[in-house]
């Protein structure tokens, strides 16, 4: 059985988050509020998004919030910069995933591949890894093209989320008009994982998403346009 899927975005002015049941429709309207303090768009932004969601969806989330679930213990395969496949145990996550991710965990972004798109991937299992020892998510290639376009449509409608569920996935971040793909690299996914674990779900999506042990695989993808660029991470199991 599918499990709901979830889908949050970081902006400076607005949180949002979808539900989308079995069938791939909308299992709730999509919930906007005006963040109290909301995410900068700059690439040092650690300021978590303010928001409501509804009782369905932080059921969910709560659930796939424990990062022990069901994470594998053991060595984790990342890409380096030239894009070989490197294999090791950091110290400290001899005995598996934390509990919790540690504190103000903030890794210096790797060196660039020069695939913006395996950037992203090496980022966020660089998140996982060096600040909760989850083991890494597979680069999702096949749905790389579909998540572009997605992020394109989004872009033109200025609608986060907009187009969700149409490449198959169960959850969804996004990071609307930021300055650069560098920027979002470094900056705003190093936001969404400044949120850490929690509720309200608004709150701490983007971390639960990212740090989800339910989800195998995450698809980025990338548009640029009139000075801005948007970007949709996609996980799937």
């Amino acid at each position: 059985m599918r499990h709901l899927a979830l889908a949050v975005s970081l902006v400076s002015s607005s949180a949002c988050f979808l539900g989308v049941d079995d069938a791939g429709g909308d299992a709730s309207d999509t919930a906007t509020t005006e963040a109290d303090s909301g995410a900068s768009m700059g690439p040092s932004s650690t300021t978590p998004m303010s928001g409501t969601t509804d009782a369905s969806a932080s059921a969910d989330a709560s659930a796939s919030a424990d990062p022990s679930a069901s994470a594998e213990s053991g060595p984790v395969t990342v890409s380096d910069s030239a894009g070989e496949s490197t294999t090791g145990e950091m110290s400290g996550c001899e005995t598996g995933p934390l509990p919790s991710p540690i504190p103000g965990c903030a890794p210096a972004p790797l060196a660039s591949t020069g695939d913006v798109a395996q950037d992203c991937v090496d980022r966020i299992n660089q998140f996982r890894w060096e600040c909760q020892c989850l083991p890494p998510l597979a680069r999702w290639a096949d749905a790389e093209t579909c998540t572009d376009d997605q992020s394109a449509a989004d872009q033109s409608s200025g609608a986060a989320h907009g187009n969700f569920g149409v490449c198959n996935e169960y959850a969804q971040n996004t990071c609307p008009d930021w300055p650069s793909e560098p920027d979002i690299i470094t900056g705003c996914l190093q936001a969404m994982w400044d949120e850490g674990p929690g509720e309200p779900f608004s709150a701490h999506g983007h971390y639960i998403n990212m740090s989800s042990t339910d989800y195998t695989k995450v698809a980025c993808g990338f548009s640029a346009s009139g000075g801005g660029v948007w970007a949709n991470q996609n996980f799937t199991q």
